[in-house]
């Protein structure tokens, strides 16, 4: 079975992979509005970083295509702009949404003097655009990825960062496709990656349509799995990254990142640049989306807690870049100091 793709364009939707109804089941979605595109992206229908910025590129096409072809051209303006805004706010911490939606907004910019129909035509090749320069970046992501990681087997990453968080290769993921396309076949370990099992439901199930060997452990096994010396390095995905190399990314991460290095092993992340936000120094500025708490009371459907507890869910936490070995990029590796390199590969 080929690598899983989350999202195209069919020419007149856009059609994604409905990741809550996984492993179970794999069904598809044709999201044909601005609305539709919200709720997919906030009820994590889709999910991943660079999978979103794609994702509300092409909900904001879908969200102004209707404006009349002789409407005036600042009214055209003005509802990209509102239906931007609105896209943007479904999840607040991946960086990628904003990013994408930003790009769209300055291509209508550039060519908004031409009239409301180049806008639309303009607005949908920009989104096709990202759409194929992030499958074209993560291959370059998992090349870099995998010269850093070759020569370990067994590999543990948390939550999903693989094709069904982007356009079809993955963040962290790639490394693993890509040494299984150059004949290099690791073990990966999965976290469960509570609370909503991503790692179970989403990265267990592509790992094995690919092929690849992959073990399932719950969240606190980590370390039980690490102590017994049974994972080599671990490789996670982000959602933003400061400037200073700080990196959010699912909840657990951070602590995944201690114990590899209490243990001795390689933390890396992987990302495209355009995770990176240099507006922010550090972690603490990088807002943290707080989710439902449904969704640890009666996950799925069952409740597990009682229904008056007090509940703090966030959806990310924030790994300090001293606890991280490199990060992986389609530009090449940046290693420590990161605040230096990452100013010096941005500026280069």
């Amino acid at each position: 079975m080929p690598r899983l793709k989350t999202i195209q364009w069919t020419g007149d939707a856009a059609r994604i992979i409905d990741q809550t109804r996984l492993p179970g089941e794999l069904a598809y979605l044709d999201i044909k509005s601005a609305d539709e595109m919200y709720d997919a992206i906030k009820t994590l229908k889709i999910r991943g970083a660079p999978a979103i910025g794609i994702a509300a590129a092409f909900g904001l096409y879908c969200g102004v295509r209707d404006y009349p072809e002789s409407g005036p051209v600042d009214g055209m303006v003005k509802l990209v702009r509102e239906k931007s805004d609105y896209l943007a706010s479904s999840r607040p911490t991946a960086i990628n949404l904003t990013w994408a939606l930003e790009r769209l907004q300055k291509k209508v910019s550039s060519v908004a003097s031409f009239g409301v129909t180049r806008i639309k035509s303009a607005l949908l090749a920009e989104a096709r655009e990202i759409l194929e320069e992030d499958i074209q970046t993560c291959r370059k992501i998992g090349e870099y990825g995998f010269e850093q990681i070759k020569n370990y087997h067994a590999i543990l990453t948390h939550c999903n960062a693989g094709s069904l968080a982007t356009g079809e290769y993955g963040t962290a993921l790639a490394a693993i496709y890509v040494g299984k396309e150059k004949g290099k076949i690791f073990h990966m370990y999965a976290d469960e990656t509570r609370p909503l099992l991503q790692g179970s439901r989403i990265t267990a199930f592509e790992l094995m349509a690919a092929g690849i060997p992959v073990t399932l452990i719950c969240d606190n096994m980590a370390a039980a799995v690490m102590a017994m010396g049974k994972v080599d390095a671990v490789l996670v995905g982000a959602d933003r990254i400061a400037a200073n190399g700080d990196a959010a990314n699912k909840i657990g991460t951070y602590g995944l990142a201690l114990i590899a290095r209490a243990h001795g092993l390689p933390f890396y992340v992987a990302a495209p640049f355009s995770t990176f936000d240099l507006s922010i120094q550090s972690g603490k500025e990088i807002p943290i989306e707080l989710r439902d708490a449904g969704e640890i009371i009666n996950g799925f459907g069952k409740q597990t807690a009682p229904a008056n507890v007090d509940v703090y869910n966030p959806a990310f936490d924030v790994t300090p870049s001293e606890l991280i070995s490199a990060i992986i990029t389609e530009r090449g590796v940046i290693m420590p100091p990161f605040d230096r390199n990452i100013a010096k590969m941005f500026s280069g």
